[in-house]
């Protein structure tokens, strides 16, 4: 399967190979399990200001800059962006309502790939659409000599996020990367579409309610069932990387 799915990518990009040097990681739903946090946090604060945002869309929606997701429901239902100070005082009572909720924990599965992936020699990367200072911070606590600042790319530092390739293009830019050089591990249907459009090899994980198939068809080159999952096979998958 693993095979198929690398030939697949090869001859649609026009690539002889994976030369791979990166994993590039989004954080929420992959490093923490932050997101049933994030969805309640968007559902109840989207509740209170009058539109209509439920768990299950907020979970559609991730991956998106808070500005995109709040103007894509204002689009909706008013017929028009929020405006500027809008979505300033909803971003912040979202941030707000999300520190609130209990931390969130490790991502099951998460250090221990990681370990391998850092042994390997292979770049760690973060890709998000978090500009949350309190998730940030606690990257570097819950992942030691994981991570480095400057090869994250957060929300702070693009005016398009996911689905639009640009997290992931400036993700390699960062690296000093080419699109057949590295990996992008998602668990979000426009996520998926990000890593996708920027020509990067991208797995999905499916840590979240949504079906498989949403994020076959985002256009994920592997699925996972979890980051436990796929830490078992990360060797295994690695060596048909590097090939």
């Amino acid at each position: 399967m693993y095979q198929q799915a690398i030939e697949q990518y090869l001859k649609q990009h026009g690539h002889d190979r994976i030369n791979l040097k990166a994993v590039l990681f989004d954080m929420d739903g992959v490093l923490f399990n932050s997101m049933p946090n994030h969805a309640r946090s968007w559902h109840k604060v989207m509740e209170r200001m009058g539109f209509g945002l439920s768990e299950q869309e907020a979970y559609m929606h991730e991956g998106r800059t808070g500005a995109d997701t709040i103007n894509i429901i204002s689009r909706r239902e008013r017929g028009h962006d929020a405006t500027d100070e809008e979505i300033k005082a909803i971003y912040a009572a979202k941030s707000e309502e999300f520190n609130q909720c209990p931390p969130a924990e490790r991502m099951p599965g998460a250090w221990e790939v990681l370990q391998k992936i850092k042994s390997d020699g292979l770049i760690r990367m973060v890709v998000t659409g978090s500009g949350q200072v309190s998730l940030l911070e606690r990257l570097n606590k819950n992942f030691p000599d994981i991570f480095q600042k400057e090869l994250m790319v957060t929300a702070f530092d693009i005016k398009f996020g996911k689905p639009n390739p640009d997290p992931y293009l400036m993700a390699l830019a960062k690296a000093g990367l080419q699109p057949n050089e590295a990996i992008v591990i998602e668990n979000a249907p426009l996520g998926v579409q990000a890593g996708v459009a920027a020509g990067i090899f991208t797995i999905a994980v499916n840590t979240g309610p949504l079906p498989d198939q949403v994020l076959w068809d985002a256009g994920a080159n592997l699925l996972f069932p979890s980051m436990p999952a796929f830490n078992e096979a990360w060797e295994e998958l690695e060596n048909m990387l590097t090939q």
